[in-house]
């Protein structure tokens, strides 16, 4: 397995040999994938776009095929029981592209093992994330992130309360989380995604705050003070030319309605150039 230093390859090295490529596009615009992406991309006999885990803007899936050449895409059953592929990978390069950085899911962690076990040789080729994306244009301090979290779909009486425990736990030390929003309404990786907007993922956060309330569950004092007057940044289409980045307070972020994909921010206390960055970004009303 390769993933950290990759021999210099160029199209005049001819083809690749077989393998499994795993190659990150970046967070949504073709033009922030890198050129040993799309050097390797377009050296593979065979390319495969994975479409559950993250999504590409439509007018960029049209491009992604004039910059690497033909695809085809792949849903969840064909990346978690990969044998098809694997079969094309023992005999052809084959790659799988991955919206941001690939190995950011646990999914294709997974196709690394299966590699490994049936002795194909795999090679990652990173690419752009929006999660670095989101920690730097927040305008926050990296280092004072805690655990990232995902809000999930809920479905009838299914709704975890672990996302916002995770928060909890993350506030009372001192330290902003990261919150995912869920893309997948069904939670089966069928059929293309329908990206959790604002509305839904915060009103799903009040929801588990009240389930919790209900359960007795212990809630920091100075965390349930600070839900009653929640503040957050909402980053919106990250890495591409629709990219919004706004603060303010969680119900009236909820209002927002444009945009594709979206992730939060919910901050711990400010440092005084934190706070600067907040108020930057303020919501325009």
């Amino acid at each position: 397995m390769e993933g950290r230093r990759l021999p210099r390859f160029t199209m005049t090295d001819g083809g690749l040999p077989a393998g499994l490529w795993l190659i990150g596009l970046g967070p949504g615009d073709i033009g922030l994938m890198t050129a040993d992406g799309i050097e390797h991309a377009r050296a593979c006999e065979y390319r495969f776009l994975e479409g559950y885990t993250a999504t590409l803007p439509i007018d960029q899936e049209i491009l992604l095929e004039s910059v690497i050449g033909p695809w085809k895409r792949v849903m969840r059953p064909q990346i978690e029981s990969p044998q098809n592929i694997l079969e094309l990978a023992k005999e052809s390069s084959v790659a799988i592209l991955v919206v941001g950085d690939p190995m950011q899911a646990t999914t294709h962690i997974d196709l690394e093992g299966h590699c490994y076990d049936e002795g194909i040789s795999f090679t990652i080729i990173p690419g752009l994330s929006a999660i670095s994306l989101a920690i730097s244009l927040s305008g926050l301090q990296s280092y004072r992130f805690g655990r990232q979290v995902t809000i999930p779909f809920d479905y009838g009486n299914y709704l975890p309360t672990s996302p916002l425990e995770f928060i909890y736990a993350n506030y009372a030390n001192n330290l902003h989380t990261l919150v995912l929003l869920d893309l997948d309404p069904s939670g089966m990786g069928i059929d293309p995604p329908s990206p959790m907007m604002p509305a839904k993922a915060i009103g799903l956060l009040k929801a588990m705050d009240e389930r919790l309330i209900e359960q007795e569950s212990s809630i920091p004092k100075s965390m349930d003070e600070a839900v009653a007057d929640w503040k957050g940044i909402l980053l919106t289409d990250l890495g591409t030319p629709e990219q919004r980045i706004v603060s303010g307070r969680l119900e009236d972020l909820a209002m927002i309605e444009s945009g594709r994909i979206h992730c939060l921010i919910l901050p711990a206390e400010f440092t005084g150039m934190e706070s600067e960055a907040y108020r930057r970004r303020l919501l325009k009303h």
